[in-house]
């Protein structure tokens, strides 16, 4: 259901209040024996807020004195780079981390001038650093990503630029919640007073090395000549700065149309349950830049650490991820002509089908893997996935020369493609996916989210194959069932069901009491409800059968 506030300017009745949430980052002690205040690290790391006991200053001190750990036991005696978003949390988090880091002898770059840094950018300056390193390089990013004011985030990222991987992830958790449970006994801090004079401490400019470089990922020269009329909302995160920069360096004359920071983030409109959320991908979020889509040839926004990106067209406003996804895809491969031939196309499984068929289309290799960024890390790496993407508005590509670029998502290099796509073709990304479904067809998706107990989500994520008896779905015959994804063979963690003309995934989420399930048909809207009632169904009688 759609909350009456949803779209509207955020009231001042919901803002945060941001001492509180800073004085309850310092007073509040998590208690490790209570399972939601324990460090968890989901699909994209330890997320949580100080007011509810999950995102603490004995957290930070915890996860880092893990990591510092970790790093030793993995033979990484190089610089941990430090990135922080514009939430209220990550300045005291930041702090808190560089008391352990350095406390343990570590070497720490931060951002100079105080700044941000967004998650693509501290994948770009690990993958950089590394390449004519003697030692291994890597870094934390200190963000909840699209969350709301009161959340903070943590997340490590490896040597290789991107996010690191559950087997990672498991021992750093379970030693922090070991920590926790021992009273931080084995935490090194140093002083907060005695930071800033620490030997192993160093600042740098992570944003103007990434800005000079687009030109080798993106045709910038195009969209410069192309004299494009640009409108840019970093909806108060933390790559004002980049823009700012891309202006300076580029000229694209970039209509930054809103430059505030502001930890309560009272200047954006309420998503649709009524609360703030920085989700670029949601029209209630984005009501204010959808507003001046006339205005503009195209314009975009990020979520607050940059990652995730949100494409505002004339011709259809505010794309959905899927649609925008599969034009990027399509664009790519059409223009990088220095890209191998036997480059794969990286999707998630709950990912738009469209993909597919344009995939196809252009023959190429498409390579399915489950939810989570991390699949695409290795293949963005090695230079043998083109193109990783996922359904929430999450993706990146290789530069132009087929090497590396980020290793984790890349909001802002999404965002310029789409001023590419329109300066070089002469139409925005929105009239091209449109040229799409005249080919093949029109999608209907939807994601719905469904209560679960902790033990139906267990079942649900250990499902077989067999205990789906049904044959048909939606009246089609079921043509596959995976509890692994085709590309890498992971385990899914749910399953997904494939007829002819549609399919559902379900999966239990990480952090709520939910389970979620995505659906798409190319009949109509009509036959995708019926397969969401259907999916729940089967998944009902799985899990409490």
């Amino acid at each position: 259901m759609i909350n009456k506030l949803a779209g509207k300017k955020a009231p001042k009745e919901i803002l945060e209040n941001i001492d509180k949430l800073i004085k309850d980052y310092y007073g509040k002690k998590p208690d490790a024996n209570i399972q939601n205040q324990k460090v968890s690290f989901g699909t994209s790391g330890h997320r949580g807020s100080s007011s509810k006991s999950s995102f603490n200053e004995n957290h930070i001190f915890a996860i880092t004195q893990a990591l510092c750990e970790y790093r030793k036991s993995a033979g990484i005696t190089g610089i941990m780079h430090i990135g922080i978003d514009t939430h209220a949390l990550s300045v005291p988090a930041q702090i808190s981390a560089l008391q352990v880091f350095l406390g343990n002898g570590v070497k720490c770059k931060i951002a100079n001038e105080d700044g941000y840094t967004p998650t693509p950018v501290m994948s770009f300056t690990i993958i950089e650093s590394n390449k004519n390193s003697k030692v291994l390089n890597d870094g934390v990013i200190i963000t909840p990503s699209h969350n709301p004011p009161s959340d903070g985030g943590f997340k490590y990222n490896t040597p290789n630029g991107g996010p690191a991987d559950t087997n990672v992830t498991s021992i750093i958790e379970k030693r922090a919640n070991e920590i926790l449970k021992n009273g931080l006994y084995d935490v090194k801090a140093l002083a907060q007073n005695k930071i800033s004079k620490s030997e192993f401490l160093d600042i740098d400019d992570f944003i103007t090395p990434y800005v000079e470089s687009l030109d080798t990922i993106i045709d910038i020269t195009v969209i410069k000549n192309a004299n494009l009329k640009i409108g840019v909302d970093p909806l108060g995160g933390s790559g004002l700065e980049v823009y700012k920069k891309i202006n300076e360096i580029y000229g694209l004359n970039l209509d930054i149309v809103n430059d505030k920071i502001d930890p309560t983030f009272s200047f954006m409109t309420c998503d649709h349950d009524g609360k703030i959320r920085m989700d670029c991908s949601s029209p209630y979020a984005m009501a204010s830049l959808i507003k001046l889509a006339d205005n503009y040839d195209i314009a975009f926004a990020n979520d607050p650490d940059f990652d995730r990106h949100g494409i505002v067209t004339k011709s259809v406003g505010l794309m959905n991820p899927n649609h925008y996804l599969t034009v990027a895809i399509w664009y790519l491969f059409s223009n990088r002509k220095s890209w191998k031939n036997d480059l794969a196309v990286g999707k998630t499984l709950v990912s738009s089908s469209m993909i597919d068929k344009v995939v196809k289309s252009i023959n190429k290799n498409l390579y399915e893997v489950p939810v989570g960024f991390k699949w695409f890390v290795e293949g963005l790496y090695d230079g043998s996935l083109a193109f990783g993407g996922e359904e929430s508005a999450g993706a990146s590509f290789l530069r132009k020369d087929g090497s590396v670029w980020s290793t984790d998502k890349d909001g802002i290099i999404l965002n310029l493609l789409a001023a590419e796509i329109t300066a070089k073709l002469k139409k925005d990304p929105g009239q091209i996916y449109q040229e799409f479904e005249k080919e093949f067809g029109k999608a209907y998706y939807k994601r719905v989210d469904a209560p679960a107990t902790f033990e139906q989500k267990a079942k649900l994520k250990n499902l077989s194959v067999k205990d789906i008896t049904s044959k048909t779905l939606a009246n089609e015959e079921i043509e596959n069932i995976y509890t692994n994804a085709s590309g890498n063979n992971a385990s899914i963690g749910g399953l997904k069901v494939t007829t002819k003309s549609g399919w559902f995934a379900a999966r239990p989420s990480g952090t709520e009491d939910i389970y979620k399930i995505y659906a798409e048909s190319f009949i109509s809207q009509e036959h995708l409800e019926l397969i969401i009632k259907e999916a729940q169904d089967l998944v009902i009688k799985s899990i409490e059968g």
